[in-house]
């Protein structure tokens, strides 16, 4: 996915993410059906709209989505331990027969879409039936993270949905939990050191704390029962 070229998340060193380039920040829900299974993303109101902005990633904020400062007095530890080779070197690959799938476990978010109908991993075996093949590539692009990317066999090319740049803040009501910074649209993410993370279509960040694969989420919120509006 072509990224932005004025958007940028500039992870700060034991502080918040520093956004700039005026990219656009909404409410996304998860949005589950009867069964409790992720089924579709519901965006809601939007945030005021600027330039650039703070936003919490120690998970203490009394602002939050933003920053008030309160890293600093909890002695937040944002020590970045994630990855920093491409997600193609990542990744295992599950061979179909229509199409592939890619699979980053690392990078898990926790959003659940892979598991309805029985599960990405299965369906990759069945894609040459139609309706499993709609399915499966519909629930993976709905993955936030990017840890799952469907393949066209025939083509070698990502069926990846193109979003537009923008950052979601996740709210997971089945769960009962606040969910992760979801940047999309190829927004680059820089660390506090001046590396450049690979720039993807989909990326979630954590903002709980406790993520063991900082910057990015591995779906901690979940445990440690994360709630913004505490």
């Amino acid at each position: 996915m072509g990224e932005s070229k004025a958007a940028k998340v500039l992870v700060s060193k034991d502080g918040p993410y520093l956004v700039s380039g005026a990219v656009p920040l909404a409410t996304q829900t998860i949005f589950a059906g009867s069964g409790g299974e992720s089924e579709a993303w519901k965006e809601g109101d939007a945030f005021p709209a600027k330039a650039s902005y703070a936003l919490c990633r120690c998970g203490h904020s009394k602002n939050k989505p933003f920053c008030d400062g309160t890293h600093s007095k909890v002695g937040f530890d944002g020590t970045e331990t994630a990855s920093r080779k491409p997600y193609a070197e990542q990744a295992q690959v599950m061979q179909g027969p229509v199409h592939s799938l890619s699979d980053a476990e690392t990078l898990c978010a926790f959003a659940r879409f892979c598991d309805p109908n029985g599960q990405v991993w299965n369906q990759v075996e069945e894609t040459d039936d139609a309706k499993v093949a709609r399915d499966f590539v519909r629930q993976v692009n709905a993955c936030p993270s990017g840890r799952l990317v469907a393949w066209d066999r025939a083509t070698g090319k990502p069926l990846e949905q193109p979003l537009p740049v923008s950052i979601g803040v996740v709210q997971d009501p089945a769960q009962q939990v606040s969910g992760p910074l979801w940047l999309r649209g190829g927004i680059p993410v820089v660390a506090a050191d001046g590396f450049t993370y690979e720039v993807r279509n989909r990326v979630t960040l954590c903002r709980c704390g406790a993520s063991k694969n900082k910057p990015f989420c591995d779906g901690s919120h979940a445990s440690v029962k994360f709630q913004d509006w505490t």
